[in-house]
This record gives C-alpha cells, sequence and structure tokens, in this order.
C-alpha cells in the first residue's frame, strides 16, 4: 500500500539512462532557475522604500537613484557569474570557486551560506506567497502559516517527481508572472502619460533633512535582496542540455536582462503613484490596484505574484540538492546527498529542503520582514567569496583579457562586500543567529569530513601485505523453545559447520527441565546448554557465554550468533511477541565484534 502512494505521488521508477531526457532547455531552465530572481521584483522596491519611509514621504524619490545602483550591481553580477561559468563548467558556483582559489574552508563558508540561503529561500518565498494572498484576502491573514507550509509540501512533492516534470509544470506560471508585470509597467506608463504622476510625490532631487548616507547605504543594502538567486544558474549547469556551460550562460543573461527590466519597472511605478509600504498591502498590490482598480485583472496580478513567490522556492529545489551532492562528493556532507531517487532527482536533497524551510515558516509565523535579512545576508556572503575567488584565479592564471574580468570582480566585489556589511551593521539585531548557526554549519562540515576520513583509515586494506585468514566456525544459536524458526536455524547452522551449539536461558527449573528432556527427545544432533538466569535476564546470560566462547576459539574459529526469528503477517501482531532477538541483535552489533545473522521464518496466519 505505502508503494503504491508513493507511484501515486512521485511516480515510476526511471532508468539512469533516462537522466539526459530529464536536462533542461534553456526556456525551461530560465524558468525554474531564475524564478527566485525574478519573483524578488515583488518585494524589492518594497523593501528599499521601508527603510526611506522612516526619513519620511520626501524621501521616497531616492528610490530611483537606489534601484539604478542595484541595476549596475545586477549588470556586474551576471558578467561575474558568466565568467564563472566558463571558469566552471561543472556547476558548484561560489562554493566551488571559493574552495579552489581561496581554500577549504572558505569554499565551506560559501558553500554553508548558500545552503542556509536555499532553505531561507523557500522559507521566504512561501511566506511572500502567502502575503500577496492576504493583501487580496485579508481574512486569510490568521491563516497565514498553514498556506505556506501546504505551498512547501506541494513543491517537495513535484520535485521529488523529477526536474523534468516540476520544470514542464512550473514553467507555464513563471512566463505568465513576466508577461504579467510587464502588462502592469506599460499600462501603468501609459495611464502616468495620460493622467500625470501622484500630484504629492517629491521631486527628484528635493532636499531631506533627516536623511543620511548611512540610511542611503541601509537602503541599497535592502533594495539588493532582489538580486537573491543570481547565482543559482552557475550552481546548476549539470542540469542543462548540452552544451551546458554556453546554455547556461544565455539562460544567466536572459534572467538578468528581464530582471533588471521589471525590477526598474516596479520602482519608478512605485515613485509615480506615490507608493508609500503599508504592513497590509503589498508594493505590487497598490500599484495593481492604482493601475486597474480592484477588479479582474488586479486580482489576476495579485494571484499570478502569489503563485511566483511560491514558486520562488522552486530554484533552491534545482540548486540546494546539486549543492549538497558535491559537499557530499568532497566528503562534507553525509554520502546519502549523493544518491539519486527513483525519478533520478537527489531525493534526499530535496526532502531535507523541505522539512528545514518549513520549520523556519513556523519558527518565523511566516513573517518575511523578519527572514528577508537572514536571506539576503545569507546570499550575499558566498557573492562575495565568489568574486573575491574568481579575482585570485584571474590573478594567478593571467589569460587573455584578464585584466578586465579582474576589474569586474573586483568591483562586484567590493560591492557585495559592502552590502553584507552594512546588513551586518544595520540589521544585526535580525541577523545575530547566521553567525551562531553559520560556524556550526561549518564545525559539522569538518567533523563529517573527519569521520569520513577516519573509517577510510581504519578500513583501508594493505593488498601486499594482509590477506584473508582461513578459520573454523563455531555457531551459536539461541533458542527458546522447540519451534520450527529453531528447527530451520539450526539446518542452516549445520550446513555451513558441525562445530553448532544452542543456548536457551531459563528462569524456572521445571521448564528447564521439561527442554531438557524434550530436546534429548528431539535429538537435532546439536549440543543444548542451559544458562540459568537469577534475575530473569536474558541478554545477560547470552552475552556472557558468547564472551567464553569468544574467548576460547579467537585464535581458531570465527564466532557466529544465528538468530532464530519469526516475521509477523501483520505489523501489529508484532505488539503481542516480545522482541528479544531484536534486542540481541542490537546489543551484539554494538557491543561484540561477532558475526550477527538472522534466521527468519513467515507466519501466514
Amino acid at each position: 500500500m505505502i508503494s503504491r502512494f508513493k507511484r501515486f505521488l512521485i511516480g515510476r521508477p526511471m532508468k539512469s539512462a533516462e537522466l539526459e531526457g530529464e536536462r533542461l532547455s534553456k526556456l525551461k531552465a530560465l524558468a525554474v532557475l531564475s524564478s527566485d530572481a525574478l519573483s524578488s521584483v515583488a518585494y524589492g522596491t518594497e523593501q528599499i522604500l521601508l527603510v526611506l519611509i522612516a526619513a519620511g514621504f520626501a524621501a521616497v524619490w531616492y528610490s530611483i537613484p537606489i534601484s539604478i545602483a542595484v541595476l549596475g550591481l545586477l549588470l556586474v553580477l551576471i558578467i561575474s557569474y558568466r565568467q564563472t561559468i566558463y571558469a566552471y563548467p561543472k556547476g558548484g558556483g561560489a562554493y566551488i570557486v571559493a574552495k579552489d582559489n581561496l581554500g577549504v574552508s572558505t569554499g565551506l563558508l560559501a558553500g554553508g551560506s548558500l545552503l542556509v540561503d536555499y532553505i531561507l529561500t523557500v522559507a521566504v518565498s512561501s511566506s511572500a506567497g502567502t502575503d500577496a494572498i492576504t493583501s487580496a484576502f485579508p481574512s486569510l491573514h490568521d491563516h497565514r502559516v498553514l498556506i505556506a507550509l501546504t505551498m512547501i509540501v506541494f513543491l517537495t512533492i513535484m520535485n521529488l517527481r523529477g526536474i523534468g516534470e516540476s520544470a514542464s509544470v512550473l514553467a507555464y506560471p513563471v512566463y505568465l508572472f513576466v508577461f504579467a508585470v510587464f502588462v502592469l509597467i506599460v499600462a501603468g506608463v501609459i495611464k502616468v502619460m495620460i493622467h500625470g504622476v501622484h500630484s504629492d510625490i517629491p521631486e527628484i532631487g528635493t532636499a531631506v533633512s533627516n536623511i543620511s548616507l548611512f540610511m542611503l547605504l541601509k537602503a541599497f543594502s535592502s533594495g539588493c535582496s532582489a538580486l537573491t538567486g543570481v547565482e543559482a544558474v552557475s550552481n546548476a549547469i549539470p542540469n542543462f542540455k548540452k552544451p551546458e556551460e554556453r546554455n547556461a550562460a544565455v539562460t544567466l543573461i536572459m534572467m538578468g536582462a528581464i530582471l533588471g527590466a521589471m525590477f526598474i519597472g516596479i520602482s519608478l511605478l512605485a515613485y509615480w503613484y506615490g507608493i508609500q509600504p503599508n504592513e497590509k498591502e503589498t508594493v505590487v498590490s497598490q500599484i495593481a490596484n492604482a493601475t486597474f482598480g480592484r477588479g479582474v485583472i488586479y486580482y489576476a496580478i495579485q494571484a499570478i505574484t502569489a503563485l511566483i513567490l511560491f514558486l520562488a522556492a522552486n530554484t533552491a529545489y534545482s540548486a540546494f540538492p546539486l549543492l549538497a551532492f558535491m559537499l557530499a562528493k568532497d566528503k562534507y556532507m553525509p554520502n546519502a546527498f549523493k544518491v539519486r531517487g527513483d525519478r533520478l532527482g537527489f531525493s534526499n536533497g530535496i526532502i531535507f529542503l523541505g522539512i528545514f524551510s518549513a520549520l523556519l515558516v513556523v519558527l518565523f509565523h511566516g513573517d518575511t520582514e523578519n527572514l528577508i535579512p537572514l536571506y539576503a545576508v545569507g546570499v550575499f556572503i558566498p557573492f562575495t567569496l565568489s568574486q573575491l575567488g574568481m579575482m585570485v584565479r584571474w590573478i594567478r592564471l593571467k589569460p587573455a583579457k584578464w585584466i578586465l574580468g579582474l576589474c569586474v570582480n573586483t568591483i562586484g566585489m567590493l560591492t557585495t562586500l559592502i552590502i553584507t556589511l552594512i546588513f551586518i551593521f544595520t540589521k544585526f539585531s535580525q541577523i545575530w543567529m547566521v553567525f551562531i548557526f553559520l560556524p556550526l554549519v561549518i564545525m559539522g562540515f569538518f567533523k563529517i569530513n573527519r569521520h569520513y576520513q577516519n573509517t577510510a583509515d581504519e578500513l583501508r586494506v594493505n593488498i601486499e601485505k594482509q590477506k584473508p585468514e582461513i578459520k573454523g566456525s563455531t555457531i551459536v544459536v539461541p533458542v527458546a523453545g522447540i519451534t520450527k524458526v529453531v528447527l530451520q536455524s539450526i539446518s542452516y547452522a549445520k550446513s555451513l559447520t558441525d562445530n553448532v551449539v544452542a543456548v536457551y536461558v531459563g528462569f524456572d527449573e521445571e521448564e528447564i527441565e521439561r527442554l531438557e528432556r524434550k530436546w534429548e527427545e528431539w535429538d537435532p544432533g546439536v549440543r543444548l546448554i542451559v544458562l540459568r538466569s537469577s534475575y530473569r535476564s536474558i541478554i545477560r546470560p547470552l552475552v556472557r557465554f558468547i564472551e567464553t566462547v569468544e574467548w576460547k576459539t579467537q585464535e581458531t574459529d570465527h564466532i557466529t550468533v544465528l538468530i532464530p526469528q519469526f516475521i509477523a503477517k501483520h505489523w501489529w501482531h508484532n505488539i503481542l511477541h516480545n522482541q528479544t532477538s531484536l534486542l540481541l541483535r542490537a546489543y551484539l552489533f554494538t557491543q561484540k565484534d561477532v558475526v550477527i545473522a538472522t534466521v527468519p521464518y513467515r507466519l501466514h496466519k
């Protein structure tokens, strides 16, 4: 039944040979990998206005030069990550760039930051999508956590079905959102041309007495939240159809052009309409309302915006499992993250991402404003390290036109570093936990790596000196009576060796005598040893006996404990029986260097 339900949810298993068919074309990749960056248009301008409005409505004109500065940084990042794609065509983005050029620790800092950022991406996107819904339907405001969690579950299941299928389904809403935003921008510009701008908006260049450079930098850094997700394409190059790096580079440029146009368009409309940030209604909602009124088009735009904000999380579902795979391949994450699931995706990474992002939504009560600073600082750390790593690479290799590349990366590194520092100093009360959590993540990476190294050292065989030793075999069969499962176990043991001994632990003298008498009558050709337990424990006397056998035969024999166990027909039948065999196996498995084997006997009634 569980297997049928699994097939219903995620589909039939796919052959490894079908992996090539799961790769993405440029248009599908743009939808899957750019949904995070494109969706940030829905809240990027709002984040700028939230900072500026503290200085009064007169300060909102600064949103235009700040938006232009954000576009400049976007251009630098696009050029930089395009260079990264060609320099590192196997993907990995900031993790690989930093590891190769700045050292393992720096690479792990970049990788850990990105992993945390992808978890935050899912949490922020689902929460922001919920905000768009509650803007249109305020009565749902109290249910925003449930709405966000429902979307996370949906996206997790969709991605478990495979990247190809999820891309086919989720591409339509992404392009629908792009179309809707451009319709909104064009309609808004036409309305402004016909009716003019809002009568009260401050002119560009208006002096604002209580504005400061620090506040402007803070607004700029907040607006840079619109750039989160730009790195996803460089991380996921292996997901592209061949030639992977060329298709990835074209997709990155397409994403940058669309994102830049939409972002500046929304910022201009927000300024022309005199929009002010509102806790109950998003900036995009206010622009749509001012352009079309609360009619069919308004609700369509809100629905599409909510959908794209939810689907922005899909970028993380594509990039997180790949990055986790690369870290696992380098032995910094568990091997489970290297395993492809039935649908050829890295299922463990997808499930891990879904669980932890859902926990964040619950922990922060679906509050986007509290999550976005964490989200932004998480991505600007790897942005900075990636730029710095590329600078070192240019200086080290000095290929053709390396000075131009170095200049681009230097500008990008300095800008992203400044933004990171601004986030740290202006929003420390909201992001302080990153500086506790990230070191713990990196320590975890090193602990995992050390474990794998120690395991490899202990398991390594010197093929010139170490050869298999040929020993005899002693088999100990714990028995609770004379049953078919005991019969089957002893038959199997005798087929392996003549040196078999059955062991019975008894509490009551009458029961012991009865079993000894029946055993003698049965005469299976195996000696029965009875252990009397004064304290009614079965495991301790058995373990002491096994230790004795081990001590006497360790030079000549391998010791095998062959445990008879019947398998109940229904799961609840197990509750009706003691689980001594399971307890014995668990104890011996962790405490003793003996071979442990189980002989199953299936019950049919």
